[in-house]
């Protein structure tokens, strides 16, 4: 994969300063991302340099009017798991298994080129943090005195419910 040329002329962004970076966070949800100049930071740590990552330029969908000056605001961003060198193989194994084999982040909210593209790529990066992120292991309990007597109550209503449907014995 070649390395990508700047947007556009009118945004012209140094690319190769970007990259995206997963760090770990106490945000929201503990997931946190935050687009700068020169990375995306989410979670886990993992820092995935801009050549790994392919951005395409496209027209946004919607109503555009008599507009003359048409721009391609649309970014999407995508990531090949497979290909990446910096994912270690049970990373690129559990995003692949959770997002599948290319993760994306599209954005056309915005009417700047530049805004879309940050948007994009923390997009791409909370899609990453997801399929990295390892859930907890749970541990086995025990049912509490108050669940089990609760628990054997019911089947005890349960039990005089049903024996009172039944015809009373002929003797």
């Amino acid at each position: 994969m070649q390395d990508p040329m700047p947007i556009d002329s009118h945004t012209a962004i140094p690319l190769a300063e970007v990259e995206l970076r997963t760090s770990r966070s106490s945000g929201p949800g503990g997931q946190h991302a935050n687009v700068t100049a020169s990375r995306v930071e989410a979670i886990f740590d993992v820092a995935v340099p801009l050549s790994e990552i392919e951005l395409r330029v496209s027209r946004s969908s919607g109503p555009g009017g008599q507009h003359a000056n048409v721009t391609a605001s649309r970014i999407e961003a995508s990531f090949d798991v497979a290909a990446s060198r910096t994912l270690s193989e049970e990373q690129k194994r559990r995003v692949a298994d959770r997002c599948g084999p290319r993760v994306v982040g599209v954005a056309q909210d915005a009417r700047s080129q530049a805004r879309n593209r940050d948007l994009a790529l923390e997009r791409l990066a909370r899609r990453l943090a997801q399929g990295l992120h390892v859930p907890r292991p749970r541990r086995a309990t025990r049912p509490t005195a108050a669940s089990r007597r609760k628990r054997l109550e019911a089947k005890r209503r349960t039990s005089e419910r049903k024996s009172a449907r039944r015809r009373p014995d002929t003797e």
